[in-house]
Parts: structure tokens; sequence; C-alpha cells
């Protein structure tokens, strides 16, 4: 399998603990997605240009993520109200969780100024960092994590995974 990042500001042990509310405001943590890749992409904010070319391709590949037993969670400080409008608007499939605190961006090193910095984070099936994107670039970024995990499903098969 590729390799970790070296991320020294990310508390995996402690993120994976968290409870965080979705925009249905059911509480999840991401520890309870193990036995699956998952895809943890923080954004600024709701319904802004970025953001919303972010998700809208994250969207579109959704059913190429869920092919390669990926789950997609976007995570933001939004509240879960706006993340529902947000949801709703654009139809996104996934989890949007409302890290209204800032706690699950904090243990990810992501937060700056009481927001989420545009970083995205993959954990393999058993939650191990797997790879980072840091200051990302929307368009096509959801494309670029999608071929990643291919790489990283791929290389899991070759080993006999």
């Amino acid at each position: 399998m590729p390799p970790a990042d070296n991320h020294q500001d990310v508390d995996l042990a402690a993120a994976l603990k968290l409870e965080v509310r979705d925009q249905h405001g059911e509480a999840h943590r991401l520890g309870n997605f193990h036995g699956h890749n998952l895809i943890v992409y923080f954004y600024p904010a709701d319904d802004t240009p970025g953001c919303t070319v972010e998700g809208k391709e994250f969207r579109d590949l959704h059913e190429q993520f869920n092919a390669v037993d990926s789950v997609v969670i976007g995570v933001s400080t939004d509240s879960v109200e706006r993340h529902k409008a947000f949801a709703e608007k654009h139809a996104f499939p996934f989890i949007l969780l409302a890290d209204t605190g800032g706690a699950l961006a904090v243990q990810f090193g992501v937060l700056r100024n009481g927001r989420a910095a545009r970083s995205t984070f993959v954990l393999d099936h058993d939650l191990k960092l797997r790879r980072a994107f840091h200051e990302v670039t929307p368009r096509g970024h959801a494309a670029q994590v999608l071929n990643f995990v291919r790489t990283l499903v791929e290389s899991h098969r070759m080993l006999g995974g």
C-alpha cells in the first residue's frame, strides 16, 4: 500500500472517537466506519463557490467511490441546519458533519481562524491515514482523491488483502 504522509498535526485516535452531528442531526463517529475506505474532506463554508464545486464533484463521483468501498464525508464548521440546506440544494448523497466547535478540525490540524482549511484525508479499511491533501484546489480534487483510492485498493489486492 502507498505509505501515509507524515502528519504530526493529526491526532487520529482522538478524531475517530469524536461524536459529530450530520445534516440530519444524527451523531457519527469516524471510528464507526472501520472496514471501509474513508474520505474526510474539510471545507471552509457551505454554499460558497469553491465549496460548492468540490461538493458537486464528490457527488458526481459518489457511485465510483462506492465501487471502491469508500465512504465520503464532508466537514465544515457550519451548523446542522446550514448543512441540511446545502446538501438538499445540491443533492449531496453523502454525510456532511457539522463541526460547529471545530473539535474535529483541530484533531486533524486544519482549523484556521474558526474555519476548516480545505484539506482531504484518506483512511484505509483499518482507519489508518494513508494520504492527506492540503491547500486543495476544488475543481478536479474529487477525481484526484478517487484515483488515489483506486491505487490504494489495487495495492491492497496485489498484496493479498
